[in-house]
């Protein structure tokens, strides 16, 4: 016996199946929220920005990786360690020290300004507070950028606070105020955002002077060999003179040769006399003896790596061991070895230090 079929049921099956899963995946899309972003992530997308104008001054934002000024940090707004920066990139991360106290704090850079032209950070009230500025005040500081550890960015991303850096020295203090006050105010050339300090570039060339110097002594020895050339087509005159009396034999006419060669390096002796060439040789070795620190930049494996590095920087190679070590130095102070250690971290090897002249 055959039973009716319902040939409907079927379609209504399949309609009703389609209308459950539109339904299901759109609660699907509609059920899960955004996920905030978190970890390296946060920091990027990073934006440079076009050059503004504020009053007759044109700033260019750019993505400058060793960025190292001095200049006035002024009180703005903003939450947590944050502040507002002309031309680095958006965000990133800087190392602010104030000249007054050497205390140096880490600052996520968040926003462009600040919009004077007198002024080089503006700093959140958080950030005022943990570099021990005056509330609402003004300070000398000291902007560097710097790639901080994860945790430390996240740390300023929730509004907390890095932990203070290594108070500056204050040889290097110094040398900064100075800055400060040969380039105030605060007014770069149009489309040039501010430059690091350049003292510690003068300090690298004047090593460089005395190399020159210690080989110029050198070169007149060629020049009073030639006369001593000369007086010995002389002694063979002489030697005629000698030669008459008949009591020595044969063999002793040689012996007036032997005088004329004795002849010729007395005139060769009074050339290292000249009183110039001493206190130029003197000079280096004396400086030398003076100082008590040296700044070592780096040590390497091969002593062609060592050179190379040294010459750049106009520093010295010593061994030690099976390393060679470029230095910079000696100095006659902490102060001067401070300057020199700039120097060495503004050429990227931030692992230098100073250490005691051996």
């Amino acid at each position: 016996m055959r039973f009716p079929v319902n040939h409907a049921l079927p379609l209504a099956a399949l309609i009703l199946l389609g209308a459950a899963g539109g339904a299901f995946a759109a609660d699907r899309r509609q059920l899960p929220p955004d996920v905030p972003v978190t970890g390296p992530a946060a920091d990027y997308p990073v934006v440079v920005g076009e050059p503004f104008t504020i009053g007759s001054t044109v700033w260019t934002p750019v993505d400058q990786l060793n960025y190292d000024a001095v200049g006035m940090a002024i009180a703005g707004e903003g939450a947590g360690v944050s502040g507002a920066h002309k031309t680095l990139p958006l965000p990133c991360y800087v190392e602010v020290t104030a000249l007054d106290s050497g205390r140096t704090i880490l600052v996520r850079l968040e926003r462009r300004g600040p919009m004077t032209n007198d002024a080089l950070v503006e700093l959140s009230p958080d950030a005022i507070a943990q570099l021990g500025l005056p509330p609402g005040g003004r300070g000398s500081v000291r902007v560097r950028r710097v790639n901080p550890p994860e945790q430390e960015r996240a740390l300023l991303r929730r509004g907390g606070h890095a932990p203070d850096r290594m108070e500056t020295p204050e040889g290097l203090l110094k040398v900064l105020r100075r800055k400060l006050a040969e380039q105030s105010p605060l007014l770069p050339p149009p489309s040039t955002p501010p430059t690091p300090p350049s003292l510690p570039a003068g300090e690298a060339a004047s090593p460089l002077k005395p190399a020159p110097v210690k080989h110029e002594p050198v070169k007149p020895a060629p020049a009073m060999s030639k006369p001593a050339k000369t007086p010995t087509a002389k002694p063979p005159l002489a030697a005629p003179s000698v030669q008459p009396p008949k009591r020595p034999a044969p063999a002793e006419p040689k012996l007036p040769t032997k005088p004329t060669a004795s002849s010729t390096a007395a005139l060769k002796a009074p050339a290292p006399k000249p009183p110039v060439a001493k206190p130029q040789a003197a000079g280096p070795t004396a400086t030398a003896a003076k100082g008590s620190f040296v700044v070592q930049v780096a040590a390497f494996s091969s002593e062609p790596s060592a050179r190379k590095v040294a010459g750049q920087l106009g520093a010295s190679v010593s061994q030690a061991g099976k390393f060679w070590r470029v230095r910079l130095g000696p100095y006659s102070n902490r102060a001067q070895a401070a300057q020199a250690l700039e120097k060495a971290k503004g050429a990227g090897y931030r692992d230098a230090r100073i250490q005691s002249a051996e």
